[in-house]
């Protein structure tokens, strides 16, 4: 339980904000207005990298500040640094953060949200102590090495192979599809460290994104962005430290971090303020002159039933997760949802459009979705396909039986 009341806590965090970071201006948090501002709207986000790299220093600090004033892992374990409080108490902290003007954790979310809690699952004491302090005080950031040219669903099929030698592991092969490969000081990765049985062949580490023989190299999307990467090893050395788990239970590591993905994904599913915005889409259909036409109203409607019951089912898993309970299979729901959701929004903006998402008029509000159009398509396949997913649903949620 907590040893400090819930007003003390909110009062401490609005006191340790306002003395560091200045108030959002009233007025500054307006609704959308057609026309008004930026018109960008992109499924994946694609920041200049010179701006990303600018923008990095202010990342760290704001985690470092917050670690020091004991509030940089506020539902984390006392023994590694955290502070040990109920999730109702980082909700509380999100609420008040969004009045200050603070850098926030949007590139941290693979190292905080997905690769911390799989050390903190399946690391060593050693481990977590070394790692968890300084991933949450910003001092390293990690970014997750699954998928392969040959082994994207497929995970276990990987090839990137890890061999022992006197002083620890060599690893060699490629990984793909890597968001913040470029800026990430450690990775989490998983080798083939054995031939067959599948699935218990497989070996987890974490790997030293500086070390000698780690080249990163980022994929340019047709999008036109390039917010992931490809990362080549060539015989890197890792001791044998920074292994997670056992030799040969790579497989189930790996689980635990998809999961924590697929409901990382998943809570973007229900929409907000950003591209699933109903002003927004609503906006488009006036602009477009079709805010009377009964087909044109008819899928507006489809569209925002399933965003909101992807909201409700987003909000079951996110309690269950904040009320401590591991992220089971039916995680996968929201990751569906959510791709299920980008595919409608990329039709349904493309029937709006017509023409005009092709050809860049300078209109705005017109070409600019065309990064949705083009980039919806990716959330398929990212953190395991739809099929593998729904694989996944039947099996372990409903119970039914491999396809023969």
């Amino acid at each position: 339980m907590s040893d400090i009341p819930l007003e003390d806590f909110t009062a401490e965090v609005e006191s340790y904000l306002a003395e560091h970071y200045p108030r959002v201006r009233r007025g500054t948090q307006q609704r959308f207005v057609w026309g008004e501002g930026s018109d960008e709207v992109r499924v994946f986000q694609e920041p200049d990298p010179d701006a990303e790299a600018d923008a990095l220093p202010a990342i760290r600090a704001w985690r470092a500040g917050l670690w020091q004033a004991g509030l940089g892992w506020i539902t984390g374990p006392t023994e590694y640094g955290g502070r040990g409080l109920p999730g109702g108490y980082q909700r509380a902290f999100e609420r008040v953060s969004r009045g200050f003007e603070v850098p926030g954790d949007g590139s941290l979310t693979v190292s905080l949200g997905m690769i911390a809690p799989t050390i903190l699952a399946h690391g060593s004491e050693e481990q977590k102590r070394h790692y968890l302090p300084k991933m949450f005080s910003g001092e390293l950031i990690s970014c997750q090495l699954f998928s392969e040219p040959g082994a994207g669903s497929d995970l276990a099929s990987l090839s990137c192979k890890a061999v022992r030698d006197e002083d620890g592991w060599r690893l060699t092969g490629q990984k793909v599809w890597t968001s913040g490969a470029h800026l990430a000081d450690i990775g989490e990765i998983i080798c083939r460290t054995a031939d067959e049985p599948r699935h218990r062949n497989l070996t987890a580490f974490l790997v030293d994104m500086h070390a000698p023989g780690v080249q990163v190299r980022p994929l340019r999307q047709m999008t036109g962005g390039a917010s992931f990467n490809e990362v080549f090893l060539d015989d890197v050395p890792v001791p044998d430290s920074a292994r997670l788990d056992e030799e040969g239970n790579g497989w189930k590591v790996a689980l635990t971090t998809l999961a924590n993905e697929r409901g990382a994904m998943g809570a973007s599913s229900f929409g907000g303020a950003g591209i699933l915005s109903t002003e927004r889409l609503a906006g488009l259909i006036r602009h477009a002159g079709m805010a009377d036409d009964p087909v044109v109203r008819r899928a507006f409607g489809e569209l925002l039933v399933h965003l909101r019951a992807a909201r409700y089912t987003q909000q079951v898993m996110g309690a269950r997760a904040k009320a401590g309970d591991a992220p089971g299979p039916e995680v996968a729901l929201n990751k569906i949802a959510l791709s299920d959701n980008m595919a409608r929004l990329g039709s349904f903006v493309a029937e709006v459009l017509g023409p005009k998402a092709v050809a860049d008029t300078g209109e705005w509000g017109s070409y600019a979705w065309t990064s949705v159009i083009l980039g919806a398509p990716g959330y398929r396949l990212g953190g395991g396909t739809d099929e593998v997913l729904k694989n996944t649903i039947a099996q372990r949620v409903l119970g039914l039986p491999r396809a023969r």
